[in-house]
């Protein structure tokens, strides 16, 4: 995270995440990066208003 702004999501950490919560790796690795651009698209777009 920079100031005003997200960057990104720690990935390590999700796919921890994801393994703990019965997620195989290959899905959570497909998916994830999909999931974590929109995201941090609409957190920074929420952060300007």
């Amino acid at each position: 995270m920079l100031p005003g702004a997200v960057i990104g999501w720690d990935l390590s950490a999700a796919l921890g995440l994801a393994a703990a919560l019965g997620i195989p790796a290959p899905a959570a690795a497909e998916l994830l990066p999909i999931i974590e651009a929109v995201m941090v698209r609409k957190m920074n777009e929420q952060m300007e208003r």
